[in-house]
């Protein structure tokens, strides 16, 4: 055999390894682990923010009024707040909030009656030494619904001054007896017939006239103790005093009309009222020094 031909050829070489190609993300570009781990946060967060909405699309029945009632919680509650420090840098803490609970409880009798009525009314707003008002949205349509809504508020107060004697008397805390007493002055003082406030809404059902009384009397009242608040009533209270003078028109005149059974009821409220003031200022009665005490006590 030929010696060529028995020989094997010679071993193909091995075809090249090729690497696979590598590709490097660009800098800054997000890499398959980074976002792995955004997906594994942000999954889970998902979730949660569906739920919430799902919870508050439930309870937004609950949500509506709270948010609609905000911003008389701010215009009420913010002004309660802020009588509250202006009169604890003067009296106390303690008698403050009880002070400004009582001008609350006055307030919300005004409120109540007026709502009875059907009248529209403003939230409560608290001024500091000068007590609180609330704004009627409409007028009255007579002075019988006027003379309503005026008494509403010392009923309600004298009732509310009532309940800090019963306290006293149950806990014999001077503190509350000297509330007791402060509350049964104010909403005595409050049916003076003068002016816009209370006292002259009141006997618009009585008797206009009835405010040059109740004039004189605050007059006597700020020359013998000049007080800035009584200064500005006085001022207030003119041009109520000077209408009685001017002539009226048909129609100021009907608003004037009340019928005899209506005078009586309000004359009896209002008088008994009074009555029942004088005999809780002289129940509560506390001195000058002990009152003074009570008030400062923290």
């Amino acid at each position: 055999m030929d010696q060529s031909e028995s020989a094997a050829p010679p071993p193909r070489p091995a075809p090249p390894v090729v690497a696979p190609p590598v590709f490097h993300p660009a800098p800054g570009a997000p890499q398959h682990q980074h976002r792995g781990w955004l997906a594994r946060i942000l999954g889970p967060l998902g979730v949660v923010g569906v739920l919430l909405l799902k919870f508050f699309a439930k309870v937004k029945f609950l949500l509506l009024p709270i948010l609609k009632f905000l911003p008389v919680l701010l215009k009420t509650g913010g002004t309660m707040l802020l009588s509250i420090g202006v009169y604890a840098a003067f009296w106390g803490v303690w008698f403050a909030v009880g002070f400004v609970v009582l001008l609350f409880v006055h307030e919300s009798g005004h409120l109540l009656a007026a709502r009875r009525l059907g009248l529209k009314v403003g939230a409560p707003v608290f001024i500091p030494f000068m007590g609180a008002v609330i704004a009627l949205k409409e007028a009255p349509r007579n002075a019988w619904i006027e003379a309503q809504v005026g008494i509403g508020g010392p009923m309600l107060g004298t009732l509310g001054a009532g309940i800090c004697e019963v306290i006293y008397l149950l806990t014999n805390n001077s503190l509350f007896e000297a509330l007791a007493y402060t509350g049964f002055f104010l909403n005595l003082f409050n049916l003076a017939p003068v002016g816009f406030l209370d006292r002259g809404r009141i006997v618009t059902a009585l008797s206009p006239w009835l405010w040059i009384v109740g004039f004189a009397i605050i007059v006597v009242m700020t020359i013998l103790h000049p007080n800035f608040v009584l200064f500005i009533i006085l001022i207030f209270s003119v041009p109520r005093l000077f209408s009685l003078f001017r002539s009226k028109t048909d129609e100021q005149r009907r608003y004037f009309e009340v019928t005899p059974g209506q005078r009586w009821t309000m004359a009896i409220m209002y008088f008994g009222l009074i009555a029942l003031l004088v005999v809780g200022m002289h129940l509560s009665h506390i001195s000058p020094q002990d009152l003074q005490e009570a008030r400062t006590e923290r």
